[in-house]
């Protein structure tokens, strides 16, 4: 037992840096996460968002980590943005397919042709990376279309088509918030992500039954990522974004993630004063 608390004791003391940012309230939550990753031997980034209050739990959360398919999200969130200035429509026929029918593929099946197929037509990566800048969304760059990335040689640690998790959750928060779409834009993108059939056993796997999720998967070689929106029992919604690259059972990791995001929100929402009491306690334990 004692050599078991040493290593949890060690563990913990690695992950302290991770887990300084958040509120106070939370310090416990972002304990649990820092401690899932520590224990984890591949390099694990989370970031958690309440899109009511702003509040934000994050582990590695300023870490570049590979986006993968989870860029798909800005490539629809960008196709939406010029349907609403009326430069193209869902009805458009766009490689022999309609725009509508591509966006289904893309975040549902998480169609590579499809992506590209709209990504072209928005005018290219740098096109689709200038209106990420323009919206303020800074940590996240896009560089290639997927058929190249997924030619080239791999590289995990490559800042090309990376994101931070906070910058992926800054994203989430933006596309729901109403600041970079309008509401009927926005329920259409939150809808293809409630079907995303892909990636079942990542955030999904551990929730309650019933849960609301609406999420947009990443999956390369050594590298398995989830990012979307949980909605808690009480309606509060938390935009996720986790990434891990390496180590073994990545789905798992995230699965346990997410739990831990679920429980460690809801019960701070549930009981607030005590939450706050358990956050001062476990801060002023960690000094």
């Amino acid at each position: 037992m004692r050599i078991l608390g040493a290593i949890f004791c060690f563990l913990l003391c690695l992950a302290q840096p991770a887990w300084a940012e958040a509120p106070l309230k939370y310090r416990p939550l972002e304990q649990q996460l820092a401690y899932l990753v520590a224990a984890n031997p591949g390099n694990v980034g989370i970031a958690a968002l309440d899109l009511k209050t702003g509040e934000l739990v994050s582990v590695h959360g300023d870490e570049p980590f590979p986006m993968a398919s989870t860029v798909k999200v800005a490539v629809a969130a960008n196709y939406l943005s010029q349907v609403e200035y009326g430069r193209r429509t869902l009805d458009d026929t766009i490689g022999g397919r309609s725009a509508r029918s591509l966006m289904e593929a893309m975040l549902i099946h998480s169609d590579n042709r499809a992506t590209d197929i709209l990504m072209r037509n928005l005018g290219g990566p740098a096109t689709l990376q200038k209106w990420l800048t323009q919206q303020g969304i800074t940590g996240l760059r896009v560089d290639r279309n997927i058929a190249t990335l997924l030619a080239d040689r791999r590289d995990l640690r490559d800042v090309r088509d990376s994101s931070t998790p906070k910058a992926m959750v800054d994203l989430l928060k933006r596309i729901d918030s109403g600041a970079m779409l309008r509401p009927q834009s926005r329920n259409y993108l939150l809808d293809l992500m409630a079907r995303c059939a892909t990636g079942r056993n990542r955030i999904r796997a551990m929730l309650p039954a019933g849960t609301l999720v609406q999420h947009k998967t990443g999956t390369l070689s050594g590298y398995t990522s989830d990012v979307g929106f949980i909605t808690l029992p009480n309606g509060r919604r938390i935009a996720v974004a986790m990434f891990a690259r390496q180590g073994t059972d990545r789905p798992g990791m995230i699965a346990r993630a997410a739990r831990t995001i679920f429980d460690g929100f809801t019960a701070v929402l549930r009981y607030p004063f005590q939450a706050a009491s358990v956050g001062a306690n476990a801060a002023y334990s960690a000094q």
